[in-house]
């Protein structure tokens, strides 16, 4: 194995017992190089991209309450060529991060953190808030671009290298969310924001050229609470449910949400590069959904999947202590009761139908992306841990037949979403690997894993292992080297 420490961080973090700064969730402050790693199977030689996983990371000790979306972003990749593979990962250079390791400390409260406030308002901070770039991670025109959930601005990347691009140069002044959405086969990327001010919300298209081609205010009636969007061949849905922050508190940059159960979930369909009237909005169960897996067109319906919640706003976790039960709860899956589900919106007549697909505990789903916004098969979902923001598992469902497979990653082994990657030359759908970053707390480190996407019962077909741990965060994706090539 071959390892070069590229940078040290210094961090001011005191001893805790937050149980997101501890454990599966203890940061890591040192950047690496790795080649030539142990191998415990064999790396496939018929893969070819990057896999790259965004983590939230702290480096300095917090002003107030910790949530753990408020960290630093650290973004981790494991290359794969000719059955070799390489690892890097970084800190993603926000000018929030940027700020406090000039100072030497956080500068920024967390959402969460009243009654405690940030030292440093506006600047480089989204509505009081540090703009981490920790949450998602994509791939579009060749180059990375990570996204915060609280909008931000979009931080670019080398896919390979992982050296700084800066900040997107058509980031729009309301910023961008996570859960920017590409379209592989035409190269688009959908994306959207919300905000404090009317219209509350916009979406727009980005090119394969990475030039801004599409942007729009979406009209609703408060700051509501969208994480995520989703898209067909032809159309973009964008959600407003009955998650809000409450506007009294909202206006005092204080971010606490609210369920309103006696309202319903809204969907808002429009054409990928429709203006504001197009937008045709859809009543449904009142929910929250956190993310999507796809949507695709069938005759006048649009059919949509992804995790419904049937506790949107769960009690504080019984067995944890007072100051972080509340926030346990609500980045728990298992007490939010996030399940796997369907919409079928009907554009003719104006009617929503939905079904749950499963009634397991299930979130973080993935697919074959070359089947995005069209009709697919096999989704693979995460299987949470119960009481922690952790993944036990992964479930492969057949969405033709209704059949799963199973394939649990051991005792105190912990992984996240994993992307599907495509065999050079693939002749089908699930013709491929599932990949993820675990971390094993009984041997205190990670490794990546590559799992037959055909027979993920079989559990992995290849073991990379690293000589330090990585801590867990949220999204992950992967990307061809073909196509990464194809756009320099």
């Amino acid at each position: 194995m071959a390892v070069e420490l590229v940078k040290e961080y210094e961090s001011s973090i005191k001893e805790n017992d937050h149980p997101y700064m501890n454990g599966p969730w203890a940061p890591v402050h040192k950047e690496y190089n790795i080649t030539d790693m142990e191998v415990i199977g064999e790396i496939p030689a018929d893969i070819d991209g990057v896999y790259l996983r965004n983590s939230e990371n702290p480096v300095h000790q917090p002003l107030g309450r910790y949530h753990p979306f408020d960290a630093d972003g650290m973004l981790h990749m494991m290359s794969f060529k000719d059955g070799k593979a390489e690892y890097r990962n970084r800190f993603i250079q926000t000018r929030g991060f940027r700020a406090e390791q000039e100072a030497g400390e956080s500068l920024w409260a967390g959402w969460t953190a009243y009654p405690v406030k940030s030292k440093r308002i506006g600047e480089c901070a989204q509505d009081g808030l540090k703009d981490a770039s920790s949450t998602d991670v994509v791939v579009h025109a060749g180059k990375v671009m990570t996204t915060h959930f609280q909008c931000g601005e979009g931080y670019r990347l080398d896919p390979y290298t992982l050296d700084q691009l800066g900040i997107e140069s058509w980031t729009p002044i309301e910023g961008i969310s996570a859960h920017t959405k590409v379209d592989e086969n035409t190269g688009e990327m959908m994306f959207f924001n919300y905000g404090k001010y009317p219209p509350y919300l916009h979406y727009g298209v980005v090119g394969a050229d990475n030039k801004l081609k599409h942007y729009i205010p979406v009209e609703i009636n408060r700051p509501s609470l969208p994480h995520d969007m989703a898209f067909s061949e032809n159309y973009s849905i964008l959600n407003d449910f009955p998650m809000a922050w409450i506007p009294e508190m909202i206006e005092q940059d204080i971010f606490m949400p609210r369920y309103e159960a006696d309202k319903p979930s809204r969907f808002g369909i429009l054409p990928r590069y429709g203006n504001p009237e197009d937008v045709k909005w859809f009543e449904a169960k009142p929910t929250y959904v956190l993310h999507w897996l796809n949507a695709y067109e069938e005759g006048d319906e649009i059919i949509l999947d992804g995790y419904f919640q049937g506790n949107p706003m769960p009690e504080p976790l019984k067995d944890q202590p007072k100051r972080y039960a509340m926030m346990m709860a609500l980045v728990d899956l298992n007490s939010l009761q996030a399940r796997l589900h369907r919409w079928r919106f009907n554009l003719k007549t104006g009617e929503t139908i939905e079904e749950d697909l499963d009634d397991e505990v299930l979130e973080f789903g993935m697919f074959n992306q070359k089947y995005a916004g069209k009709k697919y098969r096999y989704a693979y979902s995460a299987k949470p841990k119960k009481g922690m923001f952790l993944f036990e598992g992964l479930v492969k469902h057949d969405l033709e037949t209704g059949e799963k497979q199973t394939c649990m990653f051991g005792e105190e082994r912990y992984g996240s979403e994993a992307p599907f990657v495509p065999r050079i030359g693939s002749k089908s759908e699930d013709d491929g690997y599932l990949v993820s970053f675990i971390t094993d707390m009984k041997e205190n480190r990670s490794e990546c894993v590559l799992i037959d996407a055909q027979n993920i019962e079989a559990g992995p077909v290849c073991r990379i292992i690293l000589p330090h741990h990585i801590s867990s965060g949220t999204h992950a994706t992967w990307a061809n080297g073909e196509d990464i090539r194809a756009a320099e």
